[in-house]
């Protein structure tokens, strides 16, 4: 068994740059098969670094605190203190809070391949394939990160 307290774990800044106030509980408890964050977002803040999927994640936020706003292909959803949303793999979102005050978030997700960043995409089509839709996120670009096509492996700064 694995213990830890999530306000002794130290934070780490999002590799997206999202927020500053996220705490890695898979790490601390040495998950290998689910990836487990715990956000503290001020207003603006979000949990992830904009909209995108997962190809072979699917996620789930537990709102413990306060309210976040996910958008969606279909739209905004605002996910209340208590409540939890899923997305699947393929399930294109990006959270954030919106309101005025301080949300608290846990981010579960699993399979729990943290930095397998090679299957996930942004909606932002390749300037160099027209059937390509969706650009992969290629951290290994730099402090800033960039976009990399999976299919022509065409780079593009962000």
């Amino acid at each position: 068994m694995e213990h830890v307290t999530v306000e002794e774990l130290d934070t780490f800044p999002h590799p997206l740059d999202a927020t500053e106030g996220a705490r890695a509980l898979a790490d601390a408890l040495g998950t290998t098969d689910v990836a487990m964050n715990h956000y503290t977002l001020a207003p603006g803040e979000a949990p992830d670094g904009g909209y995108h999927t997962h190809l072979d994640q699917e996620e789930i936020f537990y709102v413990l605190e306060g309210t976040v706003t996910f958008d969606t292909e279909d739209g905004s959803q605002e996910v209340e203190a208590g409540e939890v949303v899923r997305f699947a793999p393929g399930d294109y979102h990006h959270g954030e809070n919106k309101s005025d005050e301080q949300a608290t978030v846990l981010a579960i997700g699993a399979p729990g391949k943290r930095h397998d960043w090679d299957q996930l995409r942004v909606p932002v089509p390749c300037p160099n394939c027209e059937d390509v839709d969706a650009m992969g996120v290629d951290i290994a670009a730099g402090d800033q990160g960039g976009l990399r096509c999976p299919e022509c492996d065409e780079t593009m700064s962000v």
